[in-house]
C-alpha cells in the first residue's frame, strides 16, 4: 500500500469495529492541490481510508490470513466537506463476512457532526486468480500496523489484547 488514509487506530474490536483518525493537512499533496484556493480533502479519500479502516478489521477476522481488497462502494453520502486542520473520526462495523469477502459500514465524523456515510463489499483475491503477486512484502503490513498503533489498542472478541499474527510475517 503506497498511501495511508488513517493516521492511527483508536479502537479496534476482533471481529466486530474499528475505530481511527485521520488528520486533514494542507501540506499533503492532495489537499493542497485538488481545488487550488479552496482546500479540501477529496471524498474518493476519506473512503480510501475508511476502506483501509475496514479492511484491516476484515484482514484480522481473517487472521490475515486472506488477500483483502475493496470491490465495491455501495453507498457513499458526504454531509460535509473535510478541510485542513479537520480531524476526521473514522468508524467501521463488519457487518456480514463470508467465504469469498465481507460488508462493512462506516462513518466519518468531524467535530462529533457526521461527515460521510459509506458502505463497502470486500472480496478475497485467491491464487486461481491473480497467481502468486502478493499485496505486501513480508513483513511490511506489520510495520503499517504497528505505525498505526493497531497493538496499543486491539483487543480480541473477549477482550483480551490482540496477539500479533504469525500471518503478518508472511507475505498476505
Amino acid at each position: 500500500m503506497r498511501w495511508l488514509w488513517l493516521d492511527r487506530f483508536t479502537e479496534f474490536k476482533s471481529g466486530s469495529h474499528a475505530k481511527g483518525v485521520k488528520c486533514v493537512a494542507l501540506d499533503e499533496e492532495a489537499v493542497d492541490e485538488y481545488c487550488p484556493g479552496y482546500n479540501y480533502l477529496p471524498a474518493t479519500l476519506i473512503i480510501e481510508g475508511l476502506a483501509q479502516l475496514g479492511g484491516i478489521l476484515v484482514c484480522e477476522h481473517f487472521d490475515f490470513s486472506k488477500r483483502v481488497v475493496l470491490a465495491k462502494v455501495n453507498r457513499a453520502v458526504y454531509h460535509d466537506l473535510a478541510r485542513p486542520g479537520d480531524r476526521l473520526d473514522y468508524f467501521a462495523k463488519l457487518e456480514s463476512a463470508h467465504a469469498d469477502g465481507a460488508v462493512v459500514s462506516c462513518t466519518s465524523q468531524c467535530e462529533g457532526k457526521l461527515q460521510a456515510e459509506v458502505d463497502l463489499m470486500f472480496a478475497f483475491l485467491d491464487s486461481s486468480r491473480i497467481g502468486d503477486q502478493s499485496l505486501f512484502n513480508d513483513g511490511e503490513l506489520l510495520v503499517m500496523l504497528r505505525l498505526m498503533k493497531l497493538f496499543h489498542v486491539a483487543q480480541t472478541a473477549d477482550g483480551q489484547p490482540l496477539p500479533i499474527s504469525p500471518n503478518l510475517m508472511q507475505v498476505s
